[in-house]
């Protein structure tokens, strides 16, 4: 076994370098005519019609985790702990709300460097109401920006659910905000007044529409790491553990696929027939991963699930986030029907073979989805659509670039993530006692109960 963990470590180096020398041409390419185009373009004027979309597409995203995530995830724990799931969502959209403003925009979407962000934006300062990104006002592009980075911590409580203490939990997310996802978001979404890439991955030619590597893989390998470091349930292969509600997760769910329109076609920041391509892919796929990850189980386990279906819906959402500005409908019903099953598979037989507990499968739907999505984009990108031909039309490059984005990210954040669940739990613990954890979250944390 060592000698097979020392090759591929030898391996790895000359593989990333390739990685790197096989994309870079790709980005400078890109970037020069970006570049240019902006150079002829005249300067951007506010547009009423995009503004109007982007207000309604950022309630939208707000929508999907209050109450959209807060619902889904509630029905899914045991009813001892179906507060405090949801007491997590509402605090995280509190909580990030305030950091965003204080300095997790600056850092994200400011500066010019291709790693880290800058002050310029601290405390939102110099964003006025006349101040525009684009078409639209900045403050209008900040908040849309805002709610991406609510849900993403959110989505991370899933992999936890049922212990980990609550105050420890809002330094982890704070800490999180700042130290993996604004660098993240900055790394793939920084661009500069030319619309020219700044942060590395996007300079690369890493193609990421709406979050796949941002949201998704980084929700979903943080899941995975808090998973481990905190270790199993109680009682975790032995006990009933059965949702509680699946009620309230068919509403959460539902709200989470009516929300991702915001999310997917609000990520073209304007009212223009890209957004509109991306709101029609991203029905085809979470409707086909909808029937696949169905049928899979029902070919499997003898009988289709309300969760089940739920939770092919979810991941058919997640794989077309990042192709969602980029392939047309066919691709999109690919990505779709392999969401499904290979989510499925993420959130049983992968889960099962590791042992690791994660309680909501944030990493088997949203860290697997976003994988499988991020790299699929790569291979049914149309240049007609979103600018970029993917392997389907000749470049195959772009997977490249798509797998070295997945790596990096995932490294990143797990690496990060590992040091931050270790201070926090040094400084002031992780995880409720014993018998925290028998009594159930919603009495021994918050003293309430539902009935």
């Amino acid at each position: 076994m060592n000698h097979r963990i020392k090759s591929v470590l030898a391996g790895v180096g000359p593989a990333l370098a390739s990685l790197f020398y096989a994309t870079a041409s790709v980005a400078e390419e890109a970037a020069a005519a970006a570049t240019e185009a902006a150079a002829a373009a005249p300067a951007p004027a506010l547009d009423a019609g995009n503004t109007a979309w982007m207000l309604v597409s950022t309630a939208l995203v707000l929508m999907m985790t209050i109450p959209g995530l807060a619902l889904f995830y509630g029905g899914m724990v045991r009813k001892k702990n179906v507060l405090g799931v949801m007491m997590q969502s509402f605090a995280i959209a509190a909580l990030v709300s305030v950091l965003w403003m204080i300095a997790g925009y600056s850092l994200a979407f400011t500066g010019d460097s291709p790693y880290f962000g800058g002050f310029d934006r601290l405390f939102l300062d110099g964003i006025e109401k006349t101040t525009l990104s684009g078409t639209i006002p900045e403050s209008v592009f900040m908040m849309f920006q805002m709610t991406f980075a609510i849900i993403t911590p959110a989505l991370i409580t899933g992999a936890f659910a049922d212990r980990m203490k609550f105050s420890s939990m809002l330094v982890f997310m704070t800490l999180w905000l700042f130290l993996v996802y604004a660098p993240v978001c900055h790394w793939v979404w920084m661009l500069d007044a030319s619309g020219a890439a700044v942060g590395f991955l996007g300079a690369m030619g890493v193609l990421d529409f709406a979050g796949g590597t941002v949201v998704h893989i980084n929700a979903g390998v943080a899941g995975l790491v808090a998973a481990i470091v905190l270790g199993p349930r109680k009682g975790y292969g032995v006990d009933n553990m059965a949702p509680h509600n699946l009620t309230l997760s068919v509403i959460g769910a539902s709200l989470l696929w009516v929300g991702w329109f915001g999310f997917n076609a609000g990520s073209a920041l304007a009212a223009d027939g890209r957004a509109g391509m991306a709101m029609t892919v991203t029905q085809i796929a979470a409707a086909a991963a909808a029937l696949s990850w169905m049928f899979a189980e029902w070919i499997l386990r003898k009988r289709p699930s309300v969760l089940g279906i739920v939770s092919g819906a979810v991941a058919g959402l997640v794989a077309i986030t990042p192709a969602s500005g980029f392939v047309g409908p066919k691709g999109a019903l690919i990505i779709g029907l392999l969401a499904g099953v290979v989510c499925y598979w993420g959130a049983t037989g992968l889960k099962h073979a590791l042992k690791y507990d994660d309680s909501l499968d944030a990493f088997g739907v949203h860290g697997i989805g976003g994988i499988l999505g991020a790299i699929l984009t790569g291979v049914f990108a149309s240049e007609a659509i979103g600018g970029f031909p993917g392997l389907l039309e000749g470049n195959g490059g772009q997977v490249l670039a798509q797998v070295y984005g997945v790596v990096i990210t995932a490294v990143y954040t797990g690496i990060v993530t590992y040091i931050i669940l270790k201070l926090v739990d040094v400084v002031m613990g992780l995880r409720v006692s014993a018998e925290e954890e028998r009594e159930g979250l919603d009495l021994a944390l918050h003293g309430e109960s539902v009935h």
